[in-house]
């Protein structure tokens, strides 16, 4: 009983000193007809769903609830959906699913410039405004159900300063994710986008760590290597290519395996996880929904 009690007061420690970042803002161009009029996370999916419902409900039943999506590209239906169907949160509770568009702090002429700058020109107002002590960042567009919860405890009891989730994958699949190669603990050794030989995980040569665009920093350590990141010239702004790699070289990364926190697998027991950014996986995600034994069930309570 004191172990349980002790377990949920941490788990409500860590998600009330938590920030949730949903990276909103891309064009999404390889969707072509589909985002001509909204962003990418506002497209619909399995029906009257969008793609950022996903993000958001896990968030919701991680009980994070304190969220930030960070927008850009055609905001007016992402806005309208969250105004609609997400405003449910008591702000006089410290409950929120704000929306962060880009407001051109640098000059009049500068939008978000990448992944990281879009957290970068957040950085004021989470420093005065919301001050957590963890951000989890997350991307709008990937079709998965998870308890962030759990990536959370092990960062923290990692003594990590950055994590990030990882899921399995074939090595002849890797070439297209940035892969990360870990030791037995799961701390990060080397970190290469889309490889044409990718690092295999301990124990399995068959098999790779691929990035599935999940972080979790210490807000102080996102602050600091923002600030660094941001003064090096010729930079591309990216949390893959440049944030993850220089959090490899601090020695301050760990990976955490999709499947230690991934809920509602399928009758098999897989775990399910897509990245619908093109049109091709876009339809194959819907045609995981209609099999007779459906690969990602909606209806699943879990």
């Amino acid at each position: 009983m004191l172990t349980q009690e002790k377990n949920d007061l941490t788990r409500n420690d860590i998600t009330n000193d938590t920030l949730v970042l949903i990276l909103a803002g891309g064009r999404g161009s390889r969707l072509y007809e589909l985002i001509d009029r909204r962003a990418k996370p506002a497209v619909y999916f399995g029906g009257s769903r969008r793609i950022i419902d996903f993000a958001l409900s896990n968030c919701i039943n991680s009980n994070l609830l304190k969220v930030g999506v960070i927008t850009q590209y055609a905001a007016h239906s992402l806005l309208r959906h969250l105004q609609r169907g997400w405003s449910f949160l008591p702000y006089e509770r410290n409950q929120y699913i704000d929306m962060l568009p880009a407001r051109q702090q640098l000059d009049e002429n500068t939008w978000y410039r990448g992944t990281a700058d879009a957290v970068y020109q957040n950085m004021a107002m989470m420093k005065s405004h919301y001050r957590p002590k963890y951000v989890v960042i997350l991307a709008g567009d990937h079709i998965y159900k998870m308890d962030y919860t759990q990536m959370l405890r092990d960062h923290v009891e990692n003594g990590a300063k950055c994590t990030v989730g990882c899921i399995e994958v074939p090595r002849e699949q890797a070439v297209e994710f940035g892969v990360m190669a870990v030791n037995d603990k799961l701390k990060v050794k080397e970190s290469v986008e889309k490889p044409s030989n990718p690092p295999a995980m301990p124990d399995k040569p068959n098999s790779s760590l691929a990035s599935m665009g999940i972080y979790v920093f210490n807000a102080d350590y996102l602050y600091d290597v923002l600030e660094r990141e941001a003064s090096i010239p010729g930079t591309s702004h990216d949390f893959g290519k440049d944030i993850i790699p220089k959090a490899v070289e601090e020695g301050v990364l760990y990976a955490h395996p999709f499947e230690r926190s991934c809920k509602g697998r399928n009758a098999s027991g897989s775990i399910y996880w897509r990245d619908v950014g093109t049109i091709d996986s876009y339809w194959a995600a819907h045609m995981d929904l209609v099999s007779e034994e459906p690969q990602l069930d909606l209806y699943d309570e879990s």
